[in-house]
C-alpha cells in the first residue's frame, strides 16, 4: 500500500470520532508491563555484554560475576516478598512453570485440593491433569459477582486427606483481591499448605509471604515486576520439599545421578536466562525504591476514575467490585450489543488504545461474572499510566457506547 493510501485509510478509521489522534496509549498491563525502566533494560544490556559466563559452571570472572547476578537478584525478591532466606526462590521461564512445579512437584495420588473458581488456566489446566491422571480430588469455591469468597463455604470443604489450597491473590478478570491470609491460616489448621498465584498481586500489592502464612508463591517477571518476559520464579517455604519438574546440569554435585537436594539448584536444571533474571531483578529494585503501597495507591485511584465514569454510562456492564472497594489495576467491561473483540479492535485501531479483549485463560470466572457468552474487555493501568491516559480512554468507551 502506498503511502497517501495508508494515511488515507488511516483518516477513514478516525472518522466520526469527537476525539483527536493520540500517541498510543497502553492499558493491558495484566498482560505484561510495558514500557520498561530504562534501568532493567541497561542491567540486560550490561548482562549480555560484560558477562558472557554460565553461573555456577565456571571459576572465571565473567561466569563469577553471572552467578553474583543471580544472587543479587534472589536477594532482592526475598526484601521485596518477605522471606528470609533468598535461596528459597527458585526462578523459572514464567509464572506457568512456577506453578506446574508447585502443583506437579507436591501433589500425590489421592490428594485433596482447594482452590477458586477465580483461577487461571495455569492453575486448573495442572489440577484438571492430576485429576484425569492420578486421581486427585479438587473442590472450586464459587465467588459473587464482585469476587468475593464465602470462608464459611470454605471451611466445610475441608477433609482429612486435604493437601492443598490454591487462590489467587487477585483475579486477573476481575480486579478483586483475595483473603489469601484467612485461607492460609484455614489451609495451616486443617493441615494443608497455601500456594498463591501472584501473577497480578507482586509488584503491585504490599504482601509478606512469612507474615501472611504462604507456603508457596509463584510470580512473573515481566508484569508487576517490571521485569522482561520469559521470567519468574517460585517461592517456597524451606520445610516443603517439592519433586522437580526438570532435570539436568546445575553445576553443583555433577558427579550424582540424581538432582541435588541443595537450594535452588535443586529446582533450576539447566542454564538460566541472566539477562532476564538481571532485567527482573532491576525492576525489583525500582518497586523497593517506589514503594508498593504508593503503586498501589496510584493504581487503585486510575480504576476509580475509570469505574466512576463508565457506570455512568449506559450499556456499559462493569464487573468486578463496586466503586471504592480495594482491587488491583484492572477493571473489565462489556458493551451492550458488541462484541468485546470489536470493541477492543476499535479502540486499538481508532484512538490508539491498547486493551485486552476474550476469555483471559479463565473461564470459570467468566462463568461466575456470567459472560461465558461474550468474554470481557480488559483494561488495566501501571504505576506509568498517567491520568489523562484514563480520561481518554472514558471518552472513547463513552463514543463506541453511543454507537
Amino acid at each position: 500500500m502506498r503511502a497517501n493510501e495508508r494515511n488515507r485509510s488511516k483518516e477513514e478509521s478516525r472518522e466520526g470520532s469527537l476525539l483527536e489522534p493520540k500517541e498510543r496509549i497502553y492499558l493491558d498491563y495484566a498482560a505484561t508491563s510495558w514500557p520498561k525502566p530504562q534501568t532493567v533494560i541497561d542491567a540486560m544490556m550490561d548482562s549480555v555484554t560484560l558477562m558472557a559466563g554460565s553461573p555456577g559452571r565456571g571459576t572465571h570472572g565473567m561466569s563469577l560475576q553471572a552467578g553474583r547476578v543471580m544472587n543479587k537478584a534472589r536477594l532482592t525478591l526475598s526484601k521485596l516478598l518477605g522471606f528470609g532466606n533468598p535461596n528459597d526462590v527458585a526462578f523459572a521461564q514464567n509464572a506457568t512453570m512456577a506453578l506446574n512445579l508447585a502443583i506437579k512437584g507436591l501433589l500425590q495420588p489421592g490428594d485433596h485440593v482447594i482452590t477458586t473458581m477465580l483461577e487461571h488456566n495455569s492453575v486448573r489446566r495442572p489440577l484438571e491433569f492430576l485429576k484425569r491422571t492420578q486421581g486427585i480430588e479438587v473442590d472450586y469455591v464459587p465467588v459473587t459477582m464482585s469476587g468475593r469468597i464465602n470462608m464459611e463455604a470454605v471451611k466445610k470443604l475441608f477433609r482429612a486427606h486435604t493437601k492443598l489450597v490454591i487462590a489467587t491473590h487477585s483475579s486477573n478478570l476481575l480486579g478483586c483481591i483475595l483473603p489469601v491470609e484467612e485461607l492460609a491460616q484455614l489451609a495451616h489448621e486443617h493441615g494443608a499448605l497455601m500456594l498463591v498465584d501472584g501473577a497480578q498481586s507482586v509488584g503491585n500489592l504490599p504482601l509478606h509471604v512469612e507474615r501472611m502464612g504462604i507456603d508457596m508463591l509463584a510470580f512473573p517477571g515481566h508484569k508487576g515486576l517490571l521485569g522482561p518476559q520469559g521470567t519468574g520464579g517460585l517461592y517456597i517455604h524451606p520445610e516443603v520439599q517439592l519433586e522437580p519438574q526438570m532435570h539436568g546440569g546445575t553445576g553443583s554435585q555433577s558427579e550424582e545421578p540424581e538432582q541435588p537436594n541443595i537450594r535452588p539448584d535443586r529446582y533450576e536444571a539447566g542454564t538460566p536466562n541472566v539477562p532476564g533474571i538481571a532485567g527482573m531483578a532491576a525492576g525489583a529494585e525500582a518497586i523497593l525504591n517506589i514503594g508498593v503501597e504508593q503503586i498501589y495507591k496510584h493504581e487503585w485511584s486510575l480504576t476509580q476514575t475509570i469505574v466512576e465514569n463508565l457506570q455512568k454510562l449506559s450499556g456499559v456492564k462493569l464487573l468486578g467490585p463496586a466503586l471504592g472497594e480495594p482491587r488491583t489495576g484492572i477493571v473489565s467491561f462489556i458493551l451492550e450489543n458488541q462484541d468485546p473483540a470489536q470493541t477492543a479492535f476499535q479502540l486499538d485501531r481508532k484512538y490508539g488504545i491498547a486493551v485486552r479483549a476474550g476469555y483471559h485463560c479463565t473461564p470459570l470466572g467468566h462463568s461466575q461474572s456470567q459472560t461465558t457468552e461474550t468474554g470481557a474487555v480488559r483494561v488495566s493501568v501501571g504505576y506509568s499510566t498517567q491520568e489523562h491516559e484514563v480520561e481518554t480512554l472514558i471518552r472513547a468507551v463513552a463514543e463506541l457506547s453511543r454507537g
